[in-house]
């Protein structure tokens, strides 16, 4: 199919913004399906880009600025220059870490996929109608490219891809079938739950963040809300912490907290976990109780319109830990909501500062890691926001 934009739309294009929206579409030429290629033109009958189409408001997602094929050396070119650089990062190829993210939609030029490596599979999740079409010519190329390197890819995206467009599709293996569950991040294990867990089965962006927080755990009290599979409560145990409690919502996120303990600390008892809701174990605990305290919540705006509840949850949240840590206590908060922006947080942070009445400082300033990089042409890549403080 062909797409031809109204006057004035193409300036994005120009500077490789690799979004359009259904707005700056004038008309459509050939069979409208979604998750099909189009090749879009100026209104001066212009080549411009190629990509993705799909009902909604961000209607082609640009694979490629240039005219030519999407084919299997497209995909090979891709995923491979996406592989060499996840090996010059030191990422990958290493034995003492084994999980990374491979591909990240935008910040690789392959919006709408995300691919994370776990030791030997590689977890495939579409984001998009046209990367779920060519699931299968990217599992076969990313074969190709990563070869011995992995045995198995797993399709999960039952929960990412647009609802109304009924495509029925389930989560399973694409190549393989893995028993083995197990991955290393930094010389430590973690179990993966791509099955049924959020995400592609763990959190990776946070990998760099949890080799800070293990800098810094020395002897603490470690509280870690919304821990989810505890990878911060393991970073912790490592960094010599004196306790590390680990606090979620779900039983089954606890239960896969304490294996992960079991996998690298058997039977040590610095470590509790308990099922509960965020707000009400901040609101009951005991002042000074801990004094390292990991705010991670899931995202609190998925979407603009809920911005300003968001904003509110994120003061209301960090007001409790300013209130309970401990003097000299040090405080990581995050958002991973990409509809708040880093001084949005940073002031709903400030704003539970000046209501608590504590004296706060700004240790570090923290984002995502280098294997989820940032399309320079495309700023709303830059998703993960945190701060670490600092609360006398």
């Amino acid at each position: 199919m062909n797409i031809t934009l109204k006057r004035g739309k193409e300036e994005s294009l120009r500077r490789f913004h690799p979004w359009i929206f259904s707005g700056a579409i004038q008309h459509i030429e050939g069979k409208q399906v979604e998750g099909s290629l189009a090749r879009v033109f100026t209104s001066d009958g212009e080549y411009i880009a190629t990509g993705h189409w799909q009902i909604g408001s961000i209607a082609v997602r640009v694979l490629t600025f240039h005219d030519e094929l999407i084919d299997n050396s497209f995909w090979d070119s891709r995923l491979q220059t996406a592989w060499d650089m996840r090996k010059a990062i030191g990422v990958a190829g290493r034995e003492d870490n084994s999980t990374f993210r491979l591909v990240h939609g935008e910040g690789d030029n392959l919006p709408g996929l995300v691919i994370d490596v776990y030791g030997r599979t590689a977890v495939l999740q579409a984001h998009s109608i046209g990367m779920h079409c060519s699931r299968m010519e990217i599992a076969e190329s990313l074969k190709r490219v990563m070869g011995s390197e992995i045995d198995n890819i797993f399709y999960k995206s039952e929960t990412t891809l647009p609802f109304k467009a009924d495509l029925g599709q389930e989560n399973g293996f694409l190549l393989g079938g893995a028993a083995d569950d197990v991955a290393v991040e930094n010389g430590l294990q973690f179990h993966i739950d791509w099955l049924r867990g959020q995400k592609t089965g763990f959190f990776v962006d946070q990998r760099d963040n949890r080799s800070l927080l293990e800098h810094y755990s020395r002897g603490r009290d470690v509280l870690n809300m919304f821990c989810y599979t505890g990878g911060f409560s393991v970073y912790a145990m490592r960094g010599g912490a004196h306790t590390v409690h680990s606090v979620d919502s779900s039983a089954k996120a606890v239960e896969l907290v304490n294996a992960n303990m079991e996998l690298n600390f058997p039977g040590d008892s610095r470590h509790q976990a308990f099922a509960e809701d965020a707000f009400k174990f901040l609101q009951q605990m005991d002042d000074g109780a801990y004094d390292l305290i990991i705010l991670d919540p899931p995202a609190f705006a998925k979407h603009k319109e809920a911005l300003r509840n968001a904003l509110k949850g994120y003061t209301r949240l960090n007001l409790r830990a300013f209130e309970k840590i401990r003097p000299g206590g040090i405080l990581f908060t995050f958002s991973c909501s990409q509809a708040v922006n880093k001084d949005q947080f940073r002031t709903a942070v400030f704003t539970a500062a000046v209501q608590s009445g504590r004296s706060v400082r700004i240790l570090h300033q923290l984002h995502q890691p280098a294997d989820h990089p940032i399309n320079i042409y495309h700023p709303e890549g830059e998703y993960l926001k945190g701060l670490v403080l600092y609360v006398e």
